[in-house]
């Protein structure tokens, strides 16, 4: 006889799970059925974004200026040292030369002093050790001796040296490869970002500059600050002179500026050697920290690590190489966060 069991029922365990597993592919279905396209930044977000890494791309230029200069004034401290040895090395050949003519003829004569043999050996400092001065040298030789022997030191002591700032050149060139790279990568970014935007987008942006920059013939009232001094004044000229040139990084004129490349220029134009970077032009003078009190060349400096720099023009504004994809221009000093002003 056939048996009539009861069908078995789904454990509550497996109902729930089945049912967790339902809604939540219901949800995510509803989810992915309402889901919009991801939007296109706007443009005032690209701008924002384009001006940080902008502003990071300076930073790291007045690194990458630091690295440089430094590099530069090894290249010219090794440079020097190496003609001290040079020089250094032709003086302690003639001091051995002399004394090895001395040797030559007391040779020929039939009888060589015994202190000159001192001269055939490399190491003096192990003869004058072992031997009497008083009886075996002359006064005459024991100068001679002597000069070899200082000589010998201080080309040893210039040897380390100049080894000690090789080392120091190869690792500062590391560290400038690394910086130029980070600021070729910020402005890639930032470049990649503008493309994102429509013509007209771009064009708007374009223009805003262009306003911002003003035209390079365009007198602004400067108000009736005086100069900080003739020779500040001869600076600021030079840098009024430039205005249209364009920001490249790196770069310190004639034709093309970064922000401290411009102010060291123009400085330098007026018969004055102030600093490379804005971190150290900084440091360069008395500061001022009042805005009332600056005077027409004073330098400006902006920014909490003084990554940016440009001269005080009066009336408010700052004469001065602002960015990536700008030109040398005035603008208002409130523009960007004022530190202090610096009076060479």
């Amino acid at each position: 006889m056939a048996s009539h069991r009861r069908p078995k029922q789904p454990s509550r365990t497996r109902v729930t799970v089945l049912t967790t597993a339902a809604a939540a592919a219901v949800v995510l279905s509803s989810q992915a059925a309402n889901a919009a396209p991801s939007e296109k930044p706007g443009k005032d977000e690209v701008k924002s974004k384009v001006d940080k890494l902008y502003e990071e791309a300076e930073q790291a230029t007045e690194k990458y200026n630091g690295a440089k200069e430094k590099q530069e004034k090894l290249q010219k401290e090794i440079s020097t040292i190496q003609d001290d040895v040079a020089r250094g090395q032709g003086e302690l050949n003639e001091l051995r030369e002399s004394i090895g003519l001395a040797a030559a003829a007391q040779y020929r004569s039939g009888s060589i002093d015994s202190s000159l043999q001192l001269f055939l050996s490399s190491d003096p400092d192990d003869y004058l050790d072992k031997a009497s001065t008083a009886d075996q040298l002359s006064a005459q030789q024991v100068d001679s001796l002597k000069k070899i022997q200082e000589k010998q030191r201080e080309l040893a002591q210039d040897r380390a040296e100049a080894s000690d700032k090789l080392k120091d050149l190869a690792s500062t060139r590391t560290e400038l490869g690394k910086k130029k790279k980070e600021v070729q990568a910020k402005l890639a970014e930032a470049q990649k970002l503008l493309n994102t935007l429509t013509a007209k987008e771009k064009a708007d942006l374009a223009a805003a500059d262009a306003r911002a920059s003003r035209d390079a013939g365009e007198r602004v009232d400067l108000g009736d600050t005086g100069p900080a001094s003739g020779r500040a004044m001869a600076a600021f000229q030079a840098a009024q002179s430039k205005i249209g040139s364009p920001y490249v990084y790196g770069a310190t004129g004639p034709s093309s500026f970064d922000c401290s490349g411009l102010t060291s220029w123009a400085y330098a134009q007026a018969g004055v050697s102030i600093p490379r970077t804005s971190q150290a032009q900084a440091n360069a003078g008395t500061r001022i920290y009042s805005q009332s009190d600056l005077k027409v060349g004073d330098l400006v400096i902006f920014y909490g690590d003084q990554h940016h720099v440009g001269f005080y023009a009066g009336n408010g504004q700052v004469l001065h190489a602002p960015r990536s994809g700008t030109v040398v221009r005035y603008e208002s000093i409130n523009n960007m966060p004022f530190q202090f002003g610096v009076r060479i």
